[in-house]
C-alpha cells in the first residue's frame, strides 16, 4: 500500500527552495522558502519518510527488529502483525485479520494510503497463493527484460551455462562499450531472488563488469536462453512441516578461478523444508588446500545462519533445535566438532573458532554428506543437465504448471 507517502517526512535539515511559478508571495518576491516536509526527489525524502513511519509505529506499541530494521513487530497476547517497509511500499501481515485490519484502519487515518489488498504482485515479484503454499515467480519481470534486450526470439537451451564452463579475464576481444553489458547483469542480479538456480551463473558473469568482453557476452546472453525456455519457473514454498529445525547445505570451490586461483562458497539454507537463503560468493582470500576452503564455506553459512536465527527471534519464533549444517569435506566436518588445533589450521584460527564456538554451545551440528547429495553444489560451479536439473528439484524451484500437482 503506498500514495504519496514520501510527502509526509518532516525535515530536521534546513532545506532551501525557490519559490514555485505561479505561487510567488507578492509581498515577498525575492524571498526564498525554508522546507518544512518533504517533497518527491529530495534526497532527504525517504529518510524523512522513514523516521516519521517509524516513529508513528513505535508510538503505537510496535517494535523495530534489530536484524532487520526495516521490520516492524507488534505482539499482544495471542495476535501478532508484522510490517516490512521498503521505501513507500508496504507489507502488511499477521494472524488474526480482524486486528490487522484494524491496524490498517489505524494508518489511513495518519496517513494517504491505498489497501491493495491480499498481495499478488510486489517489486517485480508475483506471487501465487494456492491451499499448500506459496509461488514466487518474476515472469513479467523476464519477459519485459527479454523484450528490453531483444533477446525475445533466441534459440532455447537446458542450462544458464555449459558444463565446466570457465570464464578468464583475457578471454576473447574487450567490449568497445560495456554499458548494455552491465544493464544486462544488473537485471539478472535481481532475478536470484525467485530463481537460485541461476544464481552460480549470475555471480560467475559479474566479475568481468569492469572491463566485459565479447565471450563473457556472450555467457550473459546464454542465461537468458535459459531464462527464455523456463519463464515461468519460480521457487515453491511450501505450507506445514517442521519449521522448528534448520537445515544448511555448504560447499566450495577450491581454486577455480583461473585468473586469481580463489575459490567459491556456496550456500543453501533451509527452515523446514523451504528454502530460505542461498549465496554464491568468491572467497576473498586464496586457500592452500580445498579443506581450508570448505571450512571458510562452512563459517560463512554459519553467518548467515545466525542472522536468520536472530530475526526469526525477533518475529517471536524461537528455534529449540540447533542448526543442521552438512559439508562434504571430511576434513573440515572433522575440523568443526574436533577441539584440538593443528598447524593446518592455525592460519583460519578466526573461522576455526566461530565454528567451533557455535557447535560447543549446542547451536550447531555439522555432518558429512556425500558430494551426490551436497544441495550446494549449484552454487559453485557448472554442472551437467542432469546434476543442474536434479539440484533445482531439490531446490524447489518449479514451473508455473508443475505446482497445480503439487
Amino acid at each position: 500500500m503506498s500514495k504519496m507517502l514520501l510527502l509526509h517526512g518532516y525535515l530536521t535539515e534546513e532545506v532551501y527552495m525557490r519559490q514555485p511559478q505561479d505561487f510567488v508571495h507578492p509581498s515577498f518576491a525575492h524571498h526564498i522558502c525554508r522546507l518544512r516536509k518533504a517533497l518527491y526527489g529530495l534526497k532527504q525524502a525517504p529518510r524523512a519518510w522513514f523516521h516519521g513511519f517509524s516513529g508513528f509505529l513505535l508510538s503505537h506499541g510496535f517494535t523495530q527488529s534489530k536484524s532487520d530494521s526495516s521490520m516492524f513487530v507488534y505482539r499482544h497476547n495471542s495476535c501478532s502483525i508484522y510490517i516490512l517497509l521498503y521505501v513507500d511500499d508496504i507489507l502488511i501481515t499477521g494472524n488474526s485479520s480482524s486486528t490487522v485490519s484494524s491496524f490498517i484502519s489505524t494508518l489511513s487515518h495518519t496517513f494517504a494510503m491505498k489497501d491493495l489488498g491480499e498481495i499478488h504482485y510486489f517489486l517485480g515479484i508475483q506471487t501465487l497463493h494456492t491451499s499448500k503454499g506459496m509461488f514466487l515467480s518474476q515472469q513479467k519481470y523476464i519477459s519485459d527484460l527479454l523484450r528490453h534486450f531483444h533477446l525475445h526470439t533466441v534459440k532455447l537451451v537446458c542450462a544458464p551455462l555449459p558444463s565446466r564452463t570457465t570464464l578468464s579475464l583475457t578471454d576473447g576481444e574487450l567490449l568497445a562499450d560495456g554499458t548494455e553489458y552491465c544493464s544486462m547483469v544488473g537485471a539478472l542480479q535481481y532475478l536470484t531472488i525467485t530463481r537460485p538456480n541461476i544464481t552460480y551463473a549470475v555471480h560467475l558473469v559479474s566479475q568481468f563488469m569492469h572491463a566485459p568482453r565479447n565471450t563473457h557476452l556472450f555467457a550473459v546472453k546464454r542465461i537468458y536462453r535459459y531464462l527464455q525456455g523456463t519463464i515461468s519457473d519460480g521457487l515453491w514454498l511450501r505450507k506445514g512441516g517442521d519449521t522448528s529445525l534448520i537445515v544448511a547445505y555448504s560447499d566450495a570451490d577450491w581454486a577455480g578461478c583461473p585468473d586469481s586461483c580463489g575459490s567459491t562458497t556456496g550456500y543453501a539454507i533451509f527452515l523446514g523444508d523451504n528454502l530460505i537463503s542461498w549465496r554464491s560468493k568468491k572467497q576473498p582470500t586464496v586457500s592452500k588446500s580445498s579443506t581450508e576452503a570448505e571450512y571458510r564455506a562452512v563459517a560463512y553459512t554459519v553467518q548467515d545462519t545466525l542472522f536468520i536465527r536472530s530475526l526469526l527471534t525477533d518475529m517471536g519464533f524461537f528455534l529449540p533445535k540447533p542448526v543442521q549444517l552438512y559439508c562434504d569435506n571430511v576434513s573440515a566436518s572433522y575440523l568443526a566438532v574436533n577441539p584440538i588445533q593443528h598447524d593446518r589450521s592455525k592460519h583460519i584460527k578466526i573461522d576455526y573458532y566461530f565454528v567451533r564456538e557455535q557447535v560447543a554451545h549446542g547451536d550447531l551440528i555439522v555432518k558429512y554428506i556425500p558430494t551426490q547429495f551436497q544441495l550446494a553444489d549449484i552454487f559453485t560451479k557448472n554442472l551437467s543437465s542432469q546434476r543442474f536439473e536434479f539440484l533445482k528439484s531439490n531446490l524447489r524451484v518449479m514451473s508455473s504448471a508443475q505446482i497445480e500437482g503439487v
